[in-house]
């Protein structure tokens, strides 16, 4: 490596450039569709095929010789990139027709159709610039959105239809809506039928949402950008639904709770998932198309919220729904109304349906993530090795990706019933990095906790400064057995740090109970970070200084580690906070309502930063992206602004431009490097290190 490693660290992309994903299979099993970079720097995603029986690989699209590596985007595009932590460019999404013969990408705003066996690739004219192109399932036509707009262009004769025109600046039609994109996994606003005749599409209107203003400070001349933002408590979109018919039909489908969370319309026919607004109800409709009338399928309840489950609904060959909910104390697979999975083994995500089979994840050890298959009336895993897996299935052809503590990088396996695995290359960067990680069960609670420490660090030779690196927050986990969950804090323990990572308890992979102990009350992951501390230092008692903690973290990860100085600076001594969220009155519905409630509820306050101002005693640095359109910088700024009122010296750290990401190269790679400098300073003293 001839590159230091925070400087690989923002070329790669956090090591993601390379990295083979977005598969589609061929239903015949013969190929396999995907993306990946040419290199582990290169930014620019190309088109791949595998021929699933001599194992060779095509490519098939490569933007740079269309001239598009320097993209110009879309504003939409640019929003759906953020919701979707999109940091490459070049054909990063795509969508093919049923029989996996087109494919359809936007470049630049330019709408392409790749024919796959040839790699020939035509320019398909449109009246705008365009968003989430999809084909027909014949591959006759495609639809996509443009100016909030959802058209049908004929491939054969290039007609551009506008089936549906926003009658205000602020409807779109096709669209995903910010929150559903945000906070539940749906990046898509519209459907097309089986029988390619029409489309079921969403019609979000933001008129009600309050308008915030996004400013570039740096950029006076540059006017601020408006967004409509629903903070907590506030007026989400109004989403409706209309089927559309190529005919220039149109056909209302009512429903009355507050959110769309997915639909889905295959041969078995329309279905659509919504959500009430306080997340306690889920209801699956049957749709009939041609009225728009809804029929009651099933209805999930819970007192505290009612899990999403991606890749839901789906239906065997007779029809028999697929589903996923909660039941008898686990997260658990249902076929029809019955479960198929025992309550110890926590469903994870629905991946695949095809014919009977359904591929799905879940996991009996929280840190691992396993494949498993639903067939014949029966379950069996397709995966035991220890590690993270994901993958796809189609006639009887299974995607197997996987990520371990014992090898670098996500290996990709295509297997076959007839014949030997084929493997799709990954080329990402080597981080260079000699992994130490230990798993480990922590304090009281056995919390799932990874020890990482200094590559060249002899136990009991040195007591050394911890860092505490974690995210924190529900629904979200970072104690993985996947060896690129580590690398960035095994450069850190390489610093000299003993870096403890702690999934607390809202985490997932334990089950419905621990998850919902988070309800009310977010300060409960600050206990369980220094639980976990508490637990690996009685591991460790020759290793760890608890005289010299720190804590760092983004987003829920920054919250926390301002929490940890603000209230217990008995245990934590210094504090870099990432874009927090230091008001939660200030953050999205979706996410915190499902939470801590309504803010007339009562629970805001107690899990709020802004009111503990006056408490701070330890170094702070708060760093935040002032064109953050998610945690937007207000939270800083106001934390800051009490901070100064109580008259507590801190360190503020702007970030001109920069959004909920960092993807910018120099701006990722110089934050590692002040906040090093920052943490090694405050903490003082001596750091051991490598002679």
């Amino acid at each position: 490596m001839t590159e230091s490693f925070p400087r690989l660290h923002a070329r790669t992309r956090r090591f993601t450039l390379g990295v083979p994903r977005g598969f589609t299979i061929s239903p015949d099993g013969g190929r396999v569709v995907f993306l990946r970079t040419r290199s582990g720097t290169d930014p620019v995603t190309c088109l791949w095929e595998l021929d699933t029986v001599s194992g060779e690989e095509r490519l098939v699209v490569d933007p740079h010789a269309m001239g598009a590596a320097d993209e110009d985007l879309p504003a939409e595009e640019r929003a759906r990139r953020e919701r979707s932590r999109e940091s490459a460019g070049g054909v990063v999404a795509y969508a093919t027709d049923g029989e996996v013969r087109q494919a359809v990408f936007a470049l630049s705003g330019e709408l392409h159709l790749a024919e796959i066996a040839t790699g020939a690739v035509r320019t398909l004219r449109t009246r705008g610039g365009v968003i989430d192109p999809r084909l027909s399932p014949d591959g006759t036509r495609v639809a996509y959105v443009s100016a909030g707009a959802l058209h049908v262009l004929d491939v054969a004769t290039g007609e551009d239809r506008v089936l549906a025109a926003p009658e205000a600046e602020e409807v779109s039609y096709g669209l995903a809506e910010f929150i559903a994109a945000e906070e539940m996994d749906r990046m898509r606003g519209y459907w097309w039928a089986p029988s390619g005749d029409r489309l079921l599409v969403e019609r979000a209107d933001e008129s009600p949402v309050d308008l915030w203003h996004i400013a570039d400070p740096a950029n006076p001349d540059r006017p601020a950008v408006p967004q409509r933002y629903p903070a907590a408590g506030t007026a989400n979109a109004d989403v409706s639904l209309f089927v559309l018919g190529l005919d220039g039909s149109r056909v209302a489908v009512p429903f009355v709770q507050e959110y769309l969370v997915t639909a889905a319309w295959n041969g078995h026919g329309l279905s659509i998932v919504t959500l009430s607004r306080d997340q306690r109800t889920m209801r699956l409709l049957a749709v009939d198309p041609e009225t728009g009338a809804t029929e009651l399928v099933r209805e999930d309840t819970d007192p505290a919220w009612v899990d999403i489950v991606t890749g839901v609904p789906g239906h065997l060959s007779d029809g028999r729904l697929v589903w996923a909910a909660v039941a008898d104390g686990g997260h658990r697979l249902f076929i029809g109304d019955q479960p198929v999975t025992p309550p110890t083994l926590q469903v994870r995500a629905v991946l695949d349906v095809d014919g009977d089979t359904v591929l799905f994840q879940a996991s009996t050890e929280p840190t691992e993530i396993q494949l498993w298959v639903y067939s014949g009336g029966s379950i069996r895993p397709v995966t035991t090795e220890a590690g993270v897996h994901t993958g796809r299935f189609a006639a009887g052809v299974t995607v197997v990706v996987r990520q371990s503590l014992d090898a670098e990088g996500a290996s990709v396996a295509v297997v076959r019933p007839d014949r030997s695995p084929a493997s799709i290359a990954s080329v990402a960067e080597r981080p260079g990095l000699e992994p130490r990680v230990s798993l480990v069960r922590a304090g009281s609670r056995g919390l799932s906790t990874a020890v990482v420490l200094p590559s060249w660090h002899v136990p009991g030779s040195a007591r050394l400064p911890v860092l505490m690196d974690p995210y924190g927050g529900p629904h979200a986990q970072r104690v993985l057995a996947a060896g690129r969950m580590f690398l960035e804090p095994q450069w850190w323990a390489d610093q000299g740090f003993a870096v403890i990572v702690a999934d607390g308890r809202g985490t997932p992979g334990r089950g419905p109970a621990f998850e919902r102990e988070m309800l009310h009350d977010f300060t409960l992951a600050l206990e369980d970070q220094v639980d976990a501390l508490q637990g690996v230092a009685a591991l460790h008692p020759d290793d760890l200084d608890l005289s010299r903690v720190a804590i760092r973290g983004w987003s829920f990860g920054g919250y926390l580690a301002a929490l940890a100085v603000l209230r217990r600076p008995d245990v934590f001594h210094a504090a870099v906070a990432g874009a927090p969220v230091t008001d939660w009155r200030l953050y999205d519905t979706c996410y915190t309502e499902r939470y801590l409630g309504h803010p007339d509820e009562g629970h805001y306050e107690a899990s709020s930063l802004i009111g503990d101002a006056e408490k701070l005693e330890r170094p702070l640095l708060l760093v935040h992206g002032l064109a953050d359109d998610n945690v937007v910088a207000a939270h800083t700024l106001r934390l800051s602004s009490a901070l100064l009122g109580a008259g507590r010296p801190h360190t503020v750290l702007p970030l001109s431009g920069v959004t909920h990401m960092t993807p910018q190269e120099v701006v990722a790679e110089n934050l590692l490097r002040l906040q090093l400098q920052f943490l090694t300073s405050s903490l003082g003293g001596e750091f051991p290190h490598h002679e």
